[in-house]
């Protein structure tokens, strides 16, 4: 297993020494498993609303995507030579940061952002872990969140480097458009996270994590829109359909793809054995679909685990001295071509039939509007519209970004039911109408 120091193992605030019978890793893993953000994930939207049931059948939440991704990780860390529980803290913290309404609340929120620096899930995330979740206080009354280690911390930053709009000196930061993982008010425990790591460099955990990230949420993604009739079996053999996923794959997930490559390796991936020719949702066909999805993630992530290995001439990989903190950087995740448009194929497959229909379209316009509304109705009686612990934020603020910052942050903590619930709840009692239910 790889060499973790006690650079790796360090806390930004310093703690008594916990149970001897536990890792450092360990402790991260149980303070993320028992937070209060983690467990409001399960009633955030992974791709439908989690209300919003076209069947029976219950699909995945923020939550049960988190779980599964963490199951998937852990295993692919521990064959890899990493150390499973940093790597499954990694998986479970990686969508702490996502605000009601998924991708589509990020939009919103960024939008009323703009003012404060923006909005991005990603930075949300290592804000949350830092500074908004309640665990430790430091002696002068500062929350340093769950103060978990700097090797954690790390694992979680997949997009090491601040907004493309930060210029300050001394701090990588992102092209325009691109994710980053931190806001210009919380560049001090960045520095202190990244402290002896290259600039731009994401650690293997932190790979290992967004592997994981991909092929839970691509191949469920599919699960679920099969189980829900959104897809249909038929539909996936049809040549057209196909090409017309290609396309949507090639614009949304694999811009350096041609429709050609992508087309032939659709029909093959369609054309495995496992692959039901039909779907009727009995018991047989529900265990059909669950074999499938266990062989898609299995291929995934044994192809991943093969390619590194034959990358770097061992198994598992090793880390390697150099430095504080460098055995993280030691070696790089390698996903076969092949392998990775495959699983962009299926995220595609759940962009069409689910994400590009109209009537979700909609659904998405007037969740962007409630947000919107949301904030309005919060700054308009602020500080007491707040919650107590990001009401003293705002009071403290040293300037409007500040306020601003902690509205956002009261919205990015709600649950898709919540923000609906403060909506009614507020413009009730500024006497606006409540149009959302």
């Amino acid at each position: 297993m790889a060499r973790y120091d006690e650079h790796d193992q360090a806390r930004w605030v310093p703690e008594p020494p916990g149970n001897p019978e536990r890792s450092a890793f360990e402790r991260d893993r149980a303070r993320v498993l028992h937070s209060a953000s983690l467990r409001r994930l399960a009633a955030k939207t992974q791709v439908v609303t989690p209300t919003d049931y076209s069947s029976p059948h219950s699909p995945r939440t923020r939550l049960t995507h988190s779980l599964e991704c963490a199951q998937i990780g852990r295993e692919m860390g521990k064959i890899l030579g990493r150390d499973p529980d940093l790597v499954e803290t990694a998986c479970l913290a990686h969508d702490l940061g996502h605000p009601p309404f998924g991708h589509n609340g990020e939009a919103a929120l960024n939008e009323m952002a703009a003012g404060c620096g923006g909005f991005q899930g990603n930075a949300q995330n290592l804000r949350l872990l830092t500074r908004l979740e309640a665990k430790v206080i430091t002696e002068d009354g500062r929350s340093a969140g769950l103060n978990l280690t700097r090797a954690a911390l790390d694992a979680v930053c997949k997009y090491p480097w601040a907004g493309s709009t930060c210029r300050l000196p001394g701090v990588p930061h992102a092209r325009d458009g691109q994710p980053y993982c931190v806001y210009p008010d919380d560049l001090a425990v960045f520095h202190w996270v990244r402290e002896g790591a290259p600039d731009y460099a994401v650690s293997f955990e932190a790979q290992i994590m967004d592997w994981a990230d991909d092929v839970a949420y691509s191949v469920h993604d599919l699960e679920d829109a099969l189980t829900s009739g959104h897809v249909t079996a038929e539909a996936l053999r049809d040549p057209e359909e196909r090409l017309e996923v290609c396309r949507l794959t090639r614009n949304w997930y694999a811009g350096d793809a041609d429709e050609a490559e992508l087309a032939e390796i659709f029909t093959r991936l369609v054309g495995e054995p496992l692959w039901p020719g039909s779907f009727d949702a009995g018991l047989v066909d529900l265990a059909a679909l669950k074999r499938l999805t266990s062989a898609l993630i299995g291929r995934f992530c044994r192809s991943a685990q093969d390619a590194t290995r034959e990358a770097y001439g061992c198994r598992p990989v090793p880390g390697r001295a150099g430095g504080e903190g460098r055995d993280r950087y030691s070696a790089d995740l390698v996903v076969p071509r092949t392998t990775r448009l495959e699983c962009a194929l299926l995220k595609g497959v759940t962009a069409y039939y689910v994400m590009s229909r109209e009537d979700h379209h909609a659904t998405q316009a007037r969740q962007r509007e409630l947000i919107a509304e949301l904030g309005s109705l919060i700054v308009l009686g602020a500080p007491m519209t707040l919650e107590p612990a990001l009401r003293h934020d705002f009071e403290n603020a040293a300037d409007d970004a500040g306020r601003l910052r902690a509205v956002v942050d009261q919205i990015a903590s709600l649950t898709d039911a919540s923000a609906m619930a403060w909506h009614r709840r507020l413009s009730a009692h500024s006497g606006a109408p409540g149009r959302f239910g």
